[in-house]
């Protein structure tokens, strides 16, 4: 019997790759192993939910199971990858060995926590990143039974896109972030501050330029110090510290790896022959971009590869749309520090065009009714993996 095909994750990149595969090659034998539940969901929807009243169930379009049928494929759920052996081509999970013909690691990139969360905090303080962390913290939330207290340890795009959604959804946020302006890594400042603002009239907290000192159980409160000796006291804490990808099987197993990621080239192959990497765990040729775009042109390349046509990955000029409705915000953020922000507009309409020392636009951001200008200020842009 031919070995599988074998994609260790099912996320939006394990699962994309797969209905690729599919829908070019119906017979392949193709085993999926996942450390979750497996079910098929919009990962979008996760920063949405709450503001729509959107229960768990709700999120997911179908079930593992379902999805195993609809694909024809094997789908392991709750199954952890423990080690790779590239030579036997084979994955070990607990005592059992699973061949593979071809290997795609679709891993992701998980929660960066720089701090200790207490012993005694475990069930208060949470991260979102896939919907079995949605579940838990929406257990959380409907525990409570009220309007919950979120301080939110992040102003960065899944921290303001969360923050949004849950102060939509009828909750106190409060929003914790080191640097003076939210969206630091997206936004110039003057347009960061034009979202501050926004948050704050749609009746948020702010405690930006404060890093968070300790956590700790106050009473029945989480008690969150704050490097300047004030203190916010909430029901719940959602970090929000960034994502890092997760290369530590790849690095067990002697393949090229980096801070940004498994290193692979643009047909998406790793150090290791027949080894593939794709979504926010992959640095194609230098570029990790962990955004639905890039994740959805890897999986067609990739998909190609894997059934004869062997592709390269190319990334288009594609802004990145954040989902905060307070304001909105569209960005494409350059690839290297500009020369220059050139900033027009007025308010909470602004247009920042990020140029070289010749003039030339590398990228841009947008707030408010400027966001009209995106598809014409990215097809001046470069793009981001041509």
């Amino acid at each position: 019997m031919t070995a599988p095909l074998i994609i260790v994750g099912s996320g939006m990149a394990g699962l994309g790759l797969a209905r690729q595969l599919r829908a070019r090659d119906t017979v392949r034998p193709i085993t999926l192993v996942t450390a979750d539940s497996g079910d098929d969901y919009s990962k979008p929807l996760l920063s949405t939910g709450f503001a729509k009243g959107l229960p768990p169930a709700r999120l997911a379009a179908r079930s593992a199971l379902e999805t195993a049928d609809r694909l024809g494929v094997v789908l392991r759920t709750h199954t952890r990858v423990e080690g790779i052996d590239l030579e036997a081509r084979t994955l070990r999970v607990g005592e059992e060995r699973l061949s593979w013909g071809e290997l795609v690691l679709a891993t992701g990139a998980a929660p960066a926590v720089p701090f200790t969360v207490p012993g005694t905090l475990a069930g208060r303080v949470f991260t979102i990143n896939d919907l079995d962390d949605y579940r838990r913290f929406h257990a959380a939330l409907e525990a409570l039974g009220r309007r919950a207290r979120v301080a939110i340890i992040g102003a960065g795009l899944v921290g303001c896109e969360f923050a949004n959604d849950l102060s939509a959804g009828g909750h106190d946020v409060t929003l914790v972030a080191p640097e003076s302006a939210p969206l630091p890594r997206l936004l110039p400042e003057p347009l960061g501050r034009a979202l501050g603002e926004a948050f704050q009239r749609g009746g948020m907290t702010l405690h930006l330029g404060r890093s968070l000192e300790t956590l700790e159980t106050a009473g029945g409160d989480v008690g969150v110090a704050l490097s300047d000796g004030s203190r916010v006291e909430a029901d719940l804490v959602l970090v929000a510290t960034g994502l890092r990808p997760r290369t530590e099987l790849a690095e067990s197993a002697g393949l090229e790896t980096g801070a940004a990621g498994i290193q692979v080239d643009r047909r998406l192959a790793t150090s290791a022959p027949g080894v593939y990497a794709l979504g926010d765990v992959a640095c194609v040729d230098g570029v990790n971009a962990m955004y639905v775009q890039p994740l959805q042109a890897s999986a067609r390349a990739l998909a190609r590869t894997l059934t004869g046509e062997p592709s390269e990955v190319v990334y288009g000029a594609w802004p990145i749309l954040v989902k905060t409705p307070l304001l909105p915000v569209v960005a494409l953020p350059p690839t290297r520090p500009p020369a220059r922000w050139r900033i027009e507009g007025e308010g909470q309409d602004l247009v920042a065009m990020a140029e070289t020392q010749d003039e030339r636009l590398i990228g841009f951001a947008l707030t408010g009714s400027c966001v009209r200008r995106k598809v014409e200020l990215a097809r001046a842009t470069p793009p981001l993996l041509g």
